[in-house]
């Protein structure tokens, strides 16, 4: 991370930098597909890949899509939606839904972030995959080095050690990539995710194993990036087209 910020306080003229990537796009993508570097090597070759701005610009380079604007766009789509089936069907679930929908119950400000929190949250979970390999939770006075620790995607966001403040202020959001920390300080959860899904479309990563249906659901559903369905993300999606009728 440290490797990006010094880029940042060298590279200020953006308009440079995104000349300079589109040049070397096609060389990019063939190191990048064809010799899948570790994302410690992609950092060290390309540290410019990890800026948000660059993130955007590279996924749509690759795509032709954007990936902010497309992803706020069906998160708003479907966020009802995926809220009303993990009501519907929360006796089925662990109960981590019901302490996530309980959660949301009890917020009464910025109830659309809250409810687009809460779904994204629920996902892993509605397709039984694991929701603590993808979100983390720790403290501002945890030890640095513990945080991502076994985390190879995900997201990190980091509470004020208030006991008095009841639901602990949210001080950092960041994205994780193979235990470290390659974009911080982002505005929410919701941001935090359509640049951890850009990074790995952009990296050429593969899904986690134990996250596969989570993310092709973004892909598939959310981005519209591919047709060919899992069983289990088909039926999702025949339960969200069962919804908007």
């Amino acid at each position: 991370m440290a490797l990006v910020e010094e880029f940042k306080k060298k590279n200020m003229n953006v308009a440079l930098i995104r000349e300079k990537m589109e040049l070397t796009f096609s060389l990019r993508r063939r190191e990048i597909v064809d010799l899948q570097p570790m994302v410690s090597e992609a950092l060290e070759r390309w540290p410019a890949l990890f800026c948000d701005a660059e993130i955007r610009e590279e996924f749509y380079r690759i795509t032709n899509k954007g990936l902010i604007d497309n992803f706020r766009a069906a998160l708003n789509q479907h966020t009802w939606r995926l809220l009303r089936l993990y009501r519907v069907r929360r006796a089925a679930f662990s109960s981590e839904m019901d302490q996530l929908l309980n959660s949301l119950d009890q917020e009464t400000s910025d109830l659309t972030a809250h409810r687009q929190t809460a779904a994204l949250k629920g996902l892993p979970l509605f397709l039984r995959e694991s929701q603590e390999k993808l979100f983390r939770n720790c403290l501002d006075t945890d030890p640095e080095e513990g945080r991502t620790k076994g985390l190879t995607v995900g997201i990190l966001t980091v509470l004020e050690d208030d006991t008095s403040a009841a639901p602990r202020s949210v001080t950092s959001v960041a994205v994780v990539v193979e235990e470290e920390i390659v974009l911080q300080d982002l505005p929410d959860l919701p941001t935090a995710f359509a640049y951890l899904f850009g990074l790995i479309y952009t990296l050429n990563l593969s899904y986690p194993k134990h996250l596969r249906y989570t993310f092709e659901t973004v892909q598939k559903l959310f981005m519209e990036l591919g047709t060919d369905l899992s069983a289990r993300v088909r039926s999702l999606k025949n339960k969200l087209l069962a919804l908007a009728n």
